[in-house]
């Protein structure tokens, strides 16, 4: 199974993959250049912000709620017109946001770490029913944010413990109980990034600096690997025409363009047909 090229635009720091279920598009940020990227058959489009900008869930249509160093905002494809939802840190200018996804409820869950990843700087919230709530603190570099998909329990990583944990949820989608450990990398050497659940509840997870996609059943069995020609795995996403590919962004920051006289694909958006089969996003609820 062979990752193609799904956009050939170099990303600093690629990450946040959405596909959006209405308009069958798959929208992701580049967060150091403060965009926000998709294409369509009218071919490649592209939204700056005047702020660090990195996920975002689809309200409608028409409308994206984007997470930016400020704030939730209420984003028209359209206009590019933004309308406040809820102010995330704007009080600290040293943090920006990071991996965040909509959750099975209409909630949004959001992270927030250092610029320079200051150790326990970062944070991972929700937003649910008009009010953004702290969940966890004293988080490094937060990732890995997804849900079970039979609501049972949420996943996410602090990637410089290369650990991903696991929190069983309540009714409402609420954090309950002892956080625990669900996979544990040390030993492996790997560093998880971004996350995505099929529909078979299996965890599909980028590794940064491992240049692969590696799936993991419920009990945290490794079921498989796909390598890719990046090195820095960030964010994927399950879209397409079946909701069976998956789309991965990655990061070209730090990284050599060029390798062996032969142009790299660092920071590049590919696309992995046939892996598996994805749910549709949630919606998000304002």
């Amino acid at each position: 199974m062979t990752a193609q090229v799904h956009d050939a635009r170099v990303c600093t720091l690629g990450e946040g993959a959405l596909w959006h279920p209405q308009r069958r598009q798959l929208f992701w940020f580049d967060i150091l250049e403060n965009a926000l990227l998709s294409r369509d058959e009218t071919g490649l489009r592209h939204w700056l912000f005047d702020e660090t900008v990195s996920a975002a869930g689809w309200v409608d249509d028409k409308t994206l709620l984007v997470a930016s160093a400020t704030g939730l905002w209420q984003f028209d494809l359209r206009t590019q017109q933004r309308r406040l939802i809820a102010p995330l840190e704007q009080d600290r200018t040293e943090t920006r946001p990071n991996d965040g996804r909509a959750d099975p409820w209409g909630g949004f869950w959001i992270s927030t770490m250092g610029r320079d990843a200051q150790y326990e700087a970062g944070a991972i919230y929700r937003y649910f029913k008009g009010s953004l709530r702290r969940l966890f603190g004293q988080i490094t570099i937060p990732n890995a944010i997804c849900f079970a998909p039979d609501k049972s329990c949420a996943y996410f990583t602090d990637t410089a413990t290369q650990k991903v944990m696991r929190t069983q949820l309540d009714s409402d989608g609420w954090p309950q109980g002892e956080v625990s450990v669900f996979l544990d990398l040390t030993q492996d050497g790997l560093n998880p990034d971004g996350a995505q659940m099929d529909a078979a509840g299996r965890i599909w997870i980028a590794m940064w600096g491992a240049g692969k996609v590696m799936c993991f059943n419920a009990q945290g069995q490794l079921e498989r690997s796909i390598s890719l020609p990046a090195q820095n795995v960030t964010c994927p996403a399950f879209g397409g025409d079946n909701m069976d590919t998956l789309f991965v962004t990655s990061s070209a920051n730090g990284l050599p363009e060029t390798s062996d006289g032969k142009s790299t694909q660092h920071g590049m958006t590919f696309a992995i047909n046939g892996v598996g089969a994805g749910l549709p996003e949630p919606q998000v609820i304002l």
